[in-house]
């Protein structure tokens, strides 16, 4: 097999040499790891990964393919994508392509066969670090210069970029053996989604466990909610710094105690910066399928998924808020509960696919407090 030759440069001049796959070109942003063994095309496809080079920790990454089914969203998000080996001849009884073919149909550029253990090392020692893969132009040089000129996530409002701009309702559920995805039509409870950039499995569980499901732009979602009535509100997952998402933030302090609220991820964070807390950039965040995180509740360890950049800092809570869940690794915040409304919010993903799924539950408790609402 022919190879092209690829490059990725760090902005502390650190570059790697290796081999493209996906598309040719050159693309850039910041460089997180993840260290989920399986889910790949879940991971392209979140759109909290807008605006970042995906460097996967396990070695053998496209062995099983893509398929039409295991997505997130319409589209690929991810700028690049890194790995130590890539299978362009994949074994699985529901592939239709190979990763490679995937990316290179979604214009997303990708470099293997580097030293992926030497790369998260120095993503772990320095934090977060922005970088540009080049199969236009191998000289280190440039290409440390192109990736010292990537701009800061924070400063990108990149919920705009990924955010629905229509008013839709949902009504796929979970995905069987036998039938694959089922279609419901729930009637009640109302659950209005503020779609920041919304996981496609968020909005299956809500529909599995029997809520009815309307996905609304968070533009103007302080007057369709007013309009649409729901018996809930729940805000989504997305990609940034969520102090920018001031929509998001002047909803949930207009409805709070008013219907319940529900936040995962960004929504997380924004019911914290909404409640009176504030939220900090993790050094390098948290990002794979294997995090141990306690519920303080109920004395009990869930293994979890997590995608996140940033946290909320727990001295800046207020006293009516407490900490429900904290992270095994490192003590952040992975849950709050206000002590007397109606409003909480989880900063793991408990809806993952392909897994784990020890945190399903929180789906059925807020479906159950939205009945209550009706």
């Amino acid at each position: 097999m022919n190879k092209t030759k690829a490059i990725l440069a760090l902005e502390d001049g650190t570059y790697f040499l290796g081999y493209s796959f996906g598309a040719k070109g050159e693309t850039s942003g910041e460089l997180i790891f993840n260290t989920s063994m399986t889910g790949y095309q879940e991971i392209l496809t979140d759109p909290s990964y807008r605006g970042q080079i995906v460097v996967m920790t396990y070695t053998q990454i496209g062995n099983y393919g893509v398929n039409d089914e295991d997505i997130e969203s319409k589209e690929v998000h991810v700028r690049g994508f890194v790995v130590k080996e890539q299978f362009p001849k994949y074994s699985n009884w529901r592939g239709e392509k190979s990763l490679n073919e995937y990316l290179e149909e979604h214009g997303v550029v990708g470099i293997y066969g580097i030293d992926t253990r030497a790369l998260v090392k120095k993503i772990r020692e320095k934090g977060v670090i922005r970088g540009v893969i080049s199969t236009d132009n191998l000289n280190p040089s440039e290409a440390v210069r192109k990736a010292k000129g990537v701009p800061d996530i924070s400063e990108l409002d990149l919920v705009e970029e990924v955010a629905t701009k229509d008013v839709y309702y949902w009504k796929e559920g979970a995905w069987s053996l036998e039938h694959g995805y089922e279609t419901l039509d729930n009637d009640r409870p109302l659950v209005a989604v503020i779609d920041f950039g919304i996981k496609y499995n968020i909005l299956r569980r809500f529909t599995h466990e029997g809520a009815k499901v309307v996905v609304i732009p968070p533009g103007n979602a302080e007057q369709l909610i007013e309009e649409i009535n729901p018996q809930a509100i729940f805000l989504s997952n997305g990609p940034g710094d969520p102090e920018r998402v001031v929509q998001g933030i002047r909803l949930v302090r207009k409805f709070i105690g008013k219907k319940p609220i529900f936040g995962i991820c960004l929504g997380c964070q924004i019911i914290g910066l909404a409640l009176g807390g504030k939220t900090y950039k993790l050094k390098f965040g948290h990002h794979g399928g294997n995090h141990p995180v306690k519920d303080l509740r109920a004395g009990k360890v869930e293994i979890t998924a997590q995608n996140h950049n940033f946290a909320i800092d727990p001295e800046s809570l207020p006293k009516e808020v407490e900490i429900t869940h904290i992270n095994l690794l490192d003590n952040t915040v992975e849950g709050i509960r206000h002590k007397n409304l109606p409003i909480y919010a989880i900063q793991y993903h408990p809806e993952n696919s392909p897994g784990p799924h020890d945190s399903y539950y929180l789906f059925k408790e807020f479906v159950s407090t939205a009945k209550g609402y009706l």
